[in-house]
């Protein structure tokens, strides 16, 4: 007789969570197992889209203090689970801290390697904490045996921007305008909590003027007629570029590559900066580099484009460049050769280059396409889940798939190994 998946004698508390109602579904999905659940809420935010009043655990107590409640939390209630979103932050890195000297399952949510539309969902860490960085591609390989799935194709937008980005605007809200019983908060970015406000809200009514110059943007380089190498830009205050990668600021990054492709690229060649969807002009990269293009005497070869879809930069171009961008799996899909200079969790010596960045200007290094495509199956059969957190359609479809996977004795990339890994939904796409 086949166990049932239940929740009993689990006790999950969920730590911060994507913007939006994503984290409170998943925790009444989990309820309805049989499962406790418990959130700790750091700020009026927290609360706004916890429905589940009393399940909900204000922390109103310093950063210095946390670690101690959060051990005397678990003592009380039990907690055998710990559920957070992104494991960088100084309150997720401690609860990680103290949920592996007690054996705990840590769950960890991310925006998906895979994007522009799957999530991922770990345990342990994620990112340059996962434990992809150990695996090598043979291993990858060795699993995959137990595996028959077709490949989805990757989608060609992500459906859930509008709806992000108006999540973070009203979660900000909320910090900024409703936080009184919150007075030892601080924000785990540098910005203030007002700031961070003004920014969505200005992206917000920006984005049809923002969309107008970069379609003209990009339609200047795609009917340029030039060959060009393009270059993945970050948020600043990522934590990806702000724990896993050797920059401290991302001038440093943009003056390495602009140097790089004076000395080494083809005089004929350009670079293209594209920047992060969500990139808000708290970093004024735009500015930079136009300074730095100039100093390097190529002003006439360098351009930056506004966010927006990837794929058509990405169809003509000859080389990309990033310090960790999730984009790169869009890169290495179509077999263009990549240069990486942080922590990821794709950066394996089969089809990610390691020449010096002139000399990779000049002649890129190809990537081992059918190696990635052995790595791009292993994450889609392990990690990857289509769906979404801020779209209703997208937390739909995303927990169809993800309670059972969290309740699983097996970890997603031992659950494949073993063979009990979940069947996959195809891939559907959501606007």
């Amino acid at each position: 007789m086949t166990a049932k998946a239940t929740g009993d004698k689990r006790v999950f508390l969920f730590l911060q969570g994507p913007h939006g109602p994503f984290f409170n579904r998943l925790g009444g999905m989990l309820r309805r197992t049989g499962a406790d659940v418990w959130r700790v809420g750091f700020n009026a935010g927290d609360r706004a889209f916890w429905f589940h009043r009393g399940s909900y655990l204000p922390y109103r107590g310093t950063r210095e203090a946390w670690r101690d409640y959060l051990a005397a939390l678990i003592d009380d209630k039990a907690v055998t689970d710990i559920v957070l979103y992104g494991d960088t932050r100084p309150i997720h890195a401690e609860a990680v801290e103290e949920a592996r000297a007690r054996g705990l399952r840590v769950h960890v949510f991310e925006e998906g390697y895979m994007r522009p539309y799957w999530v991922t969902y770990e345990r342990g860490g994620s990112n340059g904490h996962s434990r992809l960085m150990q695996m090598s591609i043979a291993d990858m390989q060795a699993a995959l045996e137990l595996s028959d799935m077709d490949q989805p194709l990757p989608p060609s937008h992500w459906g859930d921007m509008r709806h992000h980005v108006f999540y973070g605007a009203l979660y900000h809200f909320f910090v900024m305008a409703r936080n009184g019983a919150y007075r030892n908060f601080e924000p785990h970015r540098k910005v203030s909590v007002f700031s961070e406000f003004r920014l969505y809200v200005k992206r917000l009514l920006l984005m049809p003027a923002l969309a107008l110059h970069r379609m003209a943007a990009t339609a200047r380089v795609r009917y340029g007629g030039y060959p060009y190498h393009l270059v993945l830009l970050q948020l600043a205050h990522d934590s990806s570029f702000v724990r896993h990668s050797p920059f401290d600021r991302i001038e440093d990054f943009l003056t390495l590559v602009i140097e790089g492709f004076a000395k080494g690229a083809p005089g004929h060649h350009h670079l293209v900066f594209k920047a992060h969807p969500l990139e808000d002009g708290r970093e004024p990269q735009r500015r930079v580099i136009t300074r730095l293009a100039r100093q390097h005497g190529v002003s006439d070869r360098v351009h930056y484009v506004r966010g927006g879809k990837l794929a058509k930069l990405l169809n003509d171009a000859r080389t990309a460049v990033t310090v960790n961008s999730t984009a790169a799996q869009q890169v290495l899909w179509r077999g263009i050769p990549l240069k990486v200079f942080g922590d990821a969790v794709y950066a394996k010596p089969e089809f990610v280059s390691d020449q010096p960045l002139a000399d990779f200007f000049a002649t890129p290094g190809r990537p081992d396409n059918r190696a990635y495509k052995d790595y791009r199956r292993f994450l889609l059969e392990t990690s990857q889940l289509p769906g979404g957190f801020y779209s209703a359609s997208g937390r739909r479809q995303l927990l169809r798939q993800v309670v059972d996977m969290m309740l699983a004795e097996h970890d997603p990339y031992d659950a494949l190994r073993h063979g009990t890994a979940a069947p996959r939904q195809q891939l559907r796409l959501v606007t």
